[in-house]
């Protein structure tokens, strides 16, 4: 007996040790961190919001680490090229992406088969920013508000159209959601990107389309385009004499994209916590605000690795009721 009660005491004090041994090695680690470049993988084109975010942050990584950031643009599939790079990757804390939300929200709905799985292969890092829409029409449709709209599009069903930035994108969903909540139909019209769609709204060849804030701002002050309301739960006050949809017969619509960052899974979470840390740090910095995000109406997602992952959660939920309601699938 006591020859057993001694092996299994060494042994608990040996498991005891290579936890903390562990536990150290990791402290450690996160300390060091980084001590070479990192590279951001990004899923569009450069000049787009994401790459606009990426290199905006990877800046003020760089200064802040005092290791370079480097930005790799990988656009292609929906997101499905540069997510698959990250996913790959080793998971230590040198390779990340920077993507927008239907990477882990609305590509697993879309899809019947993806080179990467959204809830295994990646661990949340931290949100960055929110991205409110704007409802925009071009000036000959006979519609000043939300509820005209809504009158116009019941009298014709599917005779009005709109665009979106692609099938299953934010811009394609954020209407569907709309055609649920107003019982509507509408007739989508799909593009390469958002800035052809808006080329061909302002041009009169469509009628409609849901747009980031920020690229609707000009166009509508400029008399191209009529924006009839805000896709935020609170009016923006910069633009306080645009409704929202919510308050315009809607309650509790919102359309809207976020962008965030995202590590291989396995990353040691000291490596998570610190990358959190600075990614946070960064978007609470009024400097940063009133350079990157203010111009841009961008907002800050605020929180914890673990907050985001409890968001990313709730966000996946809705869009999934959307993408099978509106029986959206894509080969």
């Amino acid at each position: 007996m006591r020859a057993k009660f001694c092996v299994r005491t060494l042994l608990g004090r040996t498991l005891v040790l290579l936890a903390a041994l562990a536990c150290g090695s990791m402290r450690v680690e996160a300390q060091s961190f980084p001590s070479r470049p990192i590279t951001f993988v990004v899923p569009a084109a450069p000049g787009g919001v994401t790459d606009l975010i990426a290199r905006a942050i990877g800046q003020r990584l760089t200064e802040n680490l005092g290791q370079p950031v480097i930005v790799e643009d990988k656009p292609g599939a929906n997101n499905q090229i540069a997510a698959e790079i990250v996913a790959h990757a080793a998971n230590d804390g040198y390779t990340l992406l920077i993507s927008p939300e239907a990477t882990f929200v609305i590509n697993p709905y879309l899809y019947a088969k993806l080179p990467y799985d959204a809830d295994k292969d990646f661990v949340p890092v931290s949100g960055l920013i929110k991205i409110h829409h704007a409802l925009i029409t071009h000036p000959s449709l006979p519609a000043k508000n939300v509820a005209d709209l809504i009158a116009l599009a019941k009298k014709e069903p599917g005779a009005l159209n709109y665009g979106t930035y692609g099938l299953g994108s934010t811009g394609h969903l954020n209407m569907e959601m709309f055609e649920a909540r107003a019982g509507v139909k509408l007739t989508p019209v799909h593009y390469k990107g958002a800035a052809p769609a808006m080329t061909d709204v302002i041009g009169g060849q469509i009628q409609m389309m849901f747009v980031s804030a920020g690229s609707a701002v000009q166009p509508a002050k400029a008399g191209q385009v009529n924006m009839l309301a805000f896709g935020g739960l609170q009016r923006l006050p910069s633009l306080a004499n645009v409704p929202t949809i919510a308050e315009s017969g809607l309650p509790g619509f919102e359309a809207l994209s976020w962008f965030a960052m995202w590590a291989p899974a396995g990353t040691p979470p000291a490596i998570v916590d610190k990358l959190n840390a600075q990614a946070q740090g960064i978007l609470a910095d009024p400097a940063f605000r009133a350079k990157v995000m203010d111009p841009q109406f961008f907002e800050p997602i605020v929180g914890s690795p673990a907050q985001f992952a409890d968001f990313i959660k709730k966000d996946a939920e809705k869009w999934q009721q959307v993408v099978r309601k509106a029986g959206i699938t894509v080969q």
